[in-house]
């Protein structure tokens, strides 16, 4: 498998992932900085890939252990190159794993339901049988849903939580109404955060974050503008996406 040495944060990370098929870039980023972890705390990142959202956290959150559960074996040894050439051993690991597991097998591997912090996850962005498949396998498998419904991927997402522990999603801004079905019950205080590619140009992201247990209504926030009229990064993105900075959707 040829592979890129790709930076992240402005450098502060090193990642090799496949030179093709699925890439991690902004997204992985941008979910990773919107988790609200402070030192002590455990994340769970849900459908890891090369590790990039893990590293992300483990990097700019001091003293908070980063979990990556990721079923494609040859991403987990990426993933775990990644983390040793990092030096975040300490504080990141991936486990190779799926969703679709049973809660007692996942458990055995140490991603216990109801144990976590906070949780963070991409979710494959379509339906297997609703779209035309890659001809890259490992690409195909990170965009298509092909063992588990979205649903069952956000109930096992929610359900890996601690009570008052955070959920966080990015997806796809048309997908927000099914997010919105498939964790109905589950989590409260939500925050719809808008990622705008542009001035005038329609959400291609939002960020979707939730309180388990909570009962706070439901808002919408103003969003994150990514690109200025020059097309380069906004002061706001850039501190996030090269200098590793926080993003807090609740107070936006």
């Amino acid at each position: 498998m040829k592979v890129t040495d790709d930076g992240f944060l402005g450098g502060r990370l090193q990642v090799l992932q496949s030179e093709k098929g699925y890439r991690a870039g902004i997204d992985a980023v941008m979910l990773a900085a919107a988790v609200p972890a402070v030192p002590g705390d455990n994340v769970l990142d849900l459908g890891a890939g090369v590790g990039v959202a893990s590293l992300c956290v483990a990097s700019r959150c001091l003293d908070v252990n980063a979990t990556g559960l990721e079923i494609q074996s040859a991403l987990v040894e990426t993933a775990l190159e990644n983390i040793k050439r990092n030096d975040l051993v300490l504080r990141a690991r991936i486990i190779e794993g799926s969703i679709s597991e049973k809660a007692a097998i996942l458990a055995d591997k140490d991603v216990a339901y109801g144990s976590f912090d906070h949780v963070m996850t991409n979710p494959p962005f379509y339906e297997a049988d609703k779209v035309w498949g890659s001809p890259d396998e490992s690409k195909a498998t990170a965009h298509a849903l092909e063992d588990v419904s979205l649903e069952e991927w956000l109930r096992v997402t929610c359900a890996m939580a601690k009570p008052k522990g955070t959920v966080t999603i990015i997806h796809r801004a048309d997908a927000l109404p099914d997010l919105l079905k498939g964790i109905e019950g589950k989590l409260g205080g939500l925050v719809a955060f808008p990622l705008w590619p542009g001035a005038g140009k329609e959400a291609s992201r939002v960020l979707l974050q939730g309180i388990k247990g909570s009962r706070a209504p439901f808002k919408l926030a103003k969003g994150l503008l990514l690109h200025g009229e020059d097309g380069g990064l906004t002061p706001e993105a850039e501190a996030i996406l090269r200098n590793g900075a926080a993003l807090s959707v609740s107070s936006a």
